[in-house]
């Protein structure tokens, strides 16, 4: 990383964060910068990414992404909205490969969900199996948000993970998003564990049109 080049900020941006501690601060900016050397990829220019209300980032017109941070890790992915294999929504998530604090199991998921990560820790305890299903619903928020519009409860998205596969399956609970007129009635996503962090992705692409007669 360019020295500097991490610190420059939109003033918009930089107004934001003016009030935030250092240590958001730095996240912010460093996401940022990221995400605008993968947008600079795409050819597209650098522009200011401000958080919606939700705390989202907004993408350029034609774009798709999205940023995630933690200690000692900050990501992010664009794709775009049209064209040749087009994506409809992204989304990553990482967090410390560490148990969630006491209580936190019991509000983010099913009751089954909790079943199948006890199995998960007992059968395989490298992993921090709580971790990861918070991080893949997570994931899941983040490409549900911009196709919705709305908020979408834990209780609402049953998360089920492949240890061998590293892969989950996130099978939606209540209607799910029309994706070029084909409903989502659940994600496929991928995840990843290692150097004290696990990570998860979903992708969706953007499905032509059903043709109707």
């Amino acid at each position: 990383m360019a020295a500097g080049a991490a610190d420059a900020l939109f003033p918009q941006e930089r107004a934001h964060v003016a009030r935030a501690v250092p240590k958001r601060q730095r996240e912010f900016t460093t996401v940022r910068f990221l995400a605008r050397q993968a947008l600079h990829r795409l050819g597209q220019p650098p522009v200011p990414l401000l958080p919606n209300k939700r705390g989202a980032p907004q993408w350029p017109e034609g774009i798709v992404g999205s940023m995630t941070h933690c200690d000692g890790y900050r990501a992010a992915v664009v794709a775009r909205s049209a064209g040749e294999d087009a994506t409809a929504a992204l989304g990553i998530d990482a967090e410390p490969d560490a148990p969630l604090p006491e209580g936190v199991l019991e509000v983010v998921t099913l009751p089954y969900e909790a079943e199948r990560i006890a199995k998960l820790t007992e059968r395989h305890p490298e992993v921090s199996w709580d971790r990861l299903i918070f991080s893949a619903k997570e994931t899941v928020f983040k490409v549900w948000y911009p196709l919705m519009g709305r908020e979408l409860d834990f209780s609402e998205a049953d998360i089920d993970i492949n240890p061998v596969e590293r892969t989950f399956t996130a099978r939606l609970l209540v209607p799910g998003p029309v994706v070029g007129n084909r409903r989502h009635d659940e994600f496929s996503g991928r995840w990843t564990a290692g150097r004290g962090l696990v990570a998860t992705a979903i992708h969706v692409p953007l499905e032509a049109p059903l043709e109707t007669s």
